[in-house]
Parts: C-alpha cells; sequence; structure tokens
C-alpha cells in the first residue's frame, strides 16, 4: 500500500502551537524552533471555556463580556508571538470562547494547518499515567500530526533542538505502512537516523513467530519503509519480545531518540478511561517529544480499520 502522505506534514507550512493559559513554555521552545527550521507560519491559538465577567457602567447588571475576555487571553500570548516576529517569522494569535479540543480541531480544519504542538503535564506521581481529555481527543481525532511535548520530556535547547535520530514503532499491521512512510520522510527531511521497532508482546511470542526469525521479521519491517527513501535514510530495525511501553521507552534512552513516532490507533472505552494504553504511558513519560497520526489520518492515507481487542488500547506497532 502507498501511503499517500501530505508533504506539508514531513515540512510544515504552518504550525498551530495549541496552547493552555499558563502557557507550557516547554512545549512553545519545540513550535518555535520548528518553525524557524521550516520558516513555517506560526499559529498561537488558544480557547478558553471561561469568560471575563463585567458589571454595566450604567447597572449593576453583569454580563459576559467577550471582547474583555478574547483581550485577556491574548494578552497572555502576544509576548511569545513577539519572540516569533523577533526570530522573522510570521506569527498571529488566535483566541476563541468555547472547548478546546473542539476549537482545536475546528480550526485546524478551517485553515491550511500542516501540523498541531501541544503540551501536556501531569500533577505529580499518579498522574504520570494521565494525558489529559484535550490532548486525548486531538491526538485520537486530528487530520494531521500531532506533535506532544510530554512532562518528562528533556530541555531541547541544549542540543538546538535538532532531530538525529527518529524512533518509530511498527508492526505487521497494515496501517504500520503509513506510519513507517511518515517517520522515514521526517528522517529524510531532518537527515536522522531511523530507528523501526516490533515489540512482541511474551504470550503472543510463539504464534506469532511460528515459521519465521527474528531475522524475517526484521526484513519485513524493513519492507515498510518507501524503497524511494531507503537510500538515503540511515535506518536500524529492532524485534523484541517484552512490554511493549517498557521497551519503547528503554530503546528512546537507549538509541537518544529525538522524535518518537506513533500511529495512535483507537482506544477501548475502559482504557480511555482508566488511561492505561500503552500511548498514555509513552506520552507521559518519554523523554522526547512523541509525534501521532490519528486513525483519521490512517484512513486518509489508506490504511484499513482494525478490529480492536478488549479492554486495551495499543497504537500501529503496539500490541
Amino acid at each position: 500500500m502507498a501511503a499517500l502522505l501530505k508533504p506539508g506534514w514531513s515540512k510544515p507550512s504552518t504550525i498551530l502551537f495549541a496552547s493552555e493559559i499558563p502557557v507550557n513554555l516547554k512545549a512553545f521552545a519545540f513550535a518555535l524552533a520548528q518553525a524557524k527550521e521550516f520558516a513555517s507560519d506560526l499559529i498561537l491559538f488558544h480557547a478558553y471555556d471561561t469568560l471575563v465577567i463585567t458589571a454595566s457602567e450604567t447597572s449593576s447588571v453583569r454580563y459576559y463580556d467577550y471582547a474583555a475576555a478574547a483581550r485577556t487571553e491574548k494578552r497572555h500570548l502576544e509576548p511569545l508571538a513577539e519572540r516569533a516576529r523577533d526570530e522573522g517569522l510570521r506569527c498571529e494569535v488566535v483566541v476563541r470562547p468555547g472547548l478546546p479540543a473542539d476549537e482545536i480541531l475546528a480550526f485546524a480544519r478551517e485553515r491550511e494547518i500542516d501540523r498541531i504542538v501541544m503540551g501536556t503535564h501531569s500533577p505529580g506521581p499518579i498522574g504520570k499515567l494521565l494525558v489529559g481529555s484535550v490532548a486525548e481527543a486531538v491526538l485520537r481525532t486530528a487530520n494531521l500530526p500531532v506533535y506532544i511535548v510530554g512532562p518528562d520530556v528533556v530541555d531541547g535547547s541544549y542540543r538546538n533542538f535538532a532531530t538525529r535520530t527518529i524512533l518509530c514503532a511498527v508492526s505487521m499491521h497494515e496501517a504500520s505502512s503509513v506510519v513507517a512512510a511518515f517517520a522515514a520522510e521526517l528522517a529524510r527531511r531532518h537527515s536522522a537516523r531511523l530507528v523501526l521497532q516490533h515489540v512482541i508482546r511474551p504470550q503472543d511470542r510463539q504464534e506469532f513467530l511460528a515459521g519465521r526469525s527474528l531475522d524475517d521479521v526484521e526484513a519485513q519491517i524493513l519492507a515498510l519503509v518507501p524503497r524511494k527513501l531507503e537510500s538515503h535514510v540511515p535506518i536500524q530495525t529492532i524485534v523484541v519480545p517484552g512490554d511493549p511501553t517498557e521497551e519503547l521507552l528503554y530503546q528512546s534512552s537507549a538509541q537518544q531518540a529525538d522524535l518518537i513516532v506513533l500511529g495512535a490507533q483507537g482506544a477501548s472505552a475502559f482504557a480511555a478511561i482508566t488511561r492505561h494504553g500503552v500511548v498514555y504511558k509513552i506520552l507521559a513519560h518519554a523523554p522526547c517529544p512523541v509525534m501521532t497520526l490519528s486513525p483519521v489520518v490512517l484512513a486518509t492515507c489508506g490504511s484499513k480499520s482494525e478490529k480492536l481487542r478488549p479492554a486495551e488500547a495499543y497504537m500501529a506497532g503496539v500490541f
């Protein structure tokens, strides 16, 4: 299956930074660095669901002052916009009333946006398993790649935000051809090394490897990368049994990955509520940003939907 990837996904012309208030400055730094690297337009977007209530000067009646609310929210973002403009970038601030996830997704459909960058954080040890409802809704339903900067991501300024190694989770699922092709194109754009990793759950190892060796599986995984890119990107394949979360996080550190690419295939209701799916743990603990392709993106690129296992959330490439 030839992946129908949009050129702007790997070389964005317009980046949307979805911001909360107070601003996640670490996530903004990554968004700004990408905009500088690709000379992209940068949009600082914020949706607010609380409005400023102002008393009328001529009466005691209190009312919702939409204009005042917008001005208040914009004041938080304008200093960041000036930083971007000082770097020679075109940058605009957009604020809207409404539910953040709904407004982010609606705006991305209205404008020609190539990438959404957003941060997520956790309030404590228990919260490290939480991604946040806004980030979850966006990464699961956006029609473009979503770049997420989690709470454990290392500040990229020490290496000038360079992307030298990309770790991509793949499998034998059809959707992995899209994910691998996207990761390979990103690697080409950044002149980066690409590591393709497939994790086999221990209980599936015997059935999965019946009649084939790990070398055979690695060859199949390598074939996921489009031939036209093979000679342009250094590629390493890793096939290991184990826990998907532990193995991906281990390799992200061992390989000194600067970016993890995942296909965010659907989640069951149970996993969505408990946040115990692999996708949530990776986002909560990854030392580098994570780029996700939603089921919407995978379907747009020609991938057929797959039957989900009960009470599980997993990504294309992570069983």
